[in-house]
């Protein structure tokens, strides 16, 4: 079995139809909680680590074999968690991506809070591959009050205007897998990745033993 850690209730029927697609026969079993992202906003994604922990606890102790975390603001906490089994970060696999691509990456995001653990990851990945990297942010003003009213469809739109506007970049990346729908309604030629078809299925070869 393979857990998912989220911190929006929206993200569970989007995983469960990428694993219906991607990963038939794969068993998921979701842990959703909200104040988690809520106080790493108001605090910081060190604060909610022992809240991280318990959830990853109880995932292990109802027989996750792994767990991939779907917030990326909290995606590092979760990774560095002692627990006995692995815990991926489900936007490392995009991060390892948009490195490959070429050194100029934007970097999209409806929070202020995603641009620090997401930009840390993107110099990781690019440290790792011996790459230069450039980093740059940009936050889409109002995807947030969308998403958290309901209106993803909105939401979406005002990233893909915000990434068809970005000039002179070898990737876009959309820091939170709620933003993922935008990849669909751009138009700009630049790459623009999203995590969670990617990150789920870093975690089924992990379950799988691949």
């Amino acid at each position: 079995m393979l857990a998912l850690l989220h911190t929006s209730p929206a993200h569970v029927p989007v995983f469960e139809a990428l694993g219906d697609e991607d990963h038939p026969g794969l068993e998921l079993r979701h842990f959703v909680d909200e104040e988690l992202l809520a106080r790493a906003r108001r605090e910081s994604p060190e604060a909610v680590a022992d809240e991280v922990r318990a959830v990853l606890d109880k995932a292990v102790a109802e027989g996750a074999r792994a767990v991939v975390c779907t917030c990326s603001t909290i995606g590092a906490v979760a990774e560095a968690a002692d627990v006995p089994v692995p815990v991926l970060r489900s936007d490392r696999p995009m991060a390892t991506a948009a490195v490959a691509l070429g050194p100029r990456i934007a970097v999209l995001a409806s929070v202020e809070s995603t641009f620090g653990p997401t930009t840390s990851l993107i110099e990781e990945e690019a440290r790792r591959a011996g790459r230069p990297v450039e980093v740059r942010t940009r936050l889409v003003e109002g995807a947030w009050d969308r998403f958290a009213a309901g209106d993803g469809e909105g939401c979406a739109r005002l990233v893909a205007d915000a990434a068809d506007a970005i000039p002179g970049a070898d990737a876009i990346v959309l820091a939170q897998g709620s933003l993922a729908p935008a990849e669909r309604l751009t138009t700009t030629t630049i790459p623009v990745l999203s995590s969670p078809r990617r990150g789920l299925a870093a975690g089924a070869r992990v379950v799988s033993g691949e």
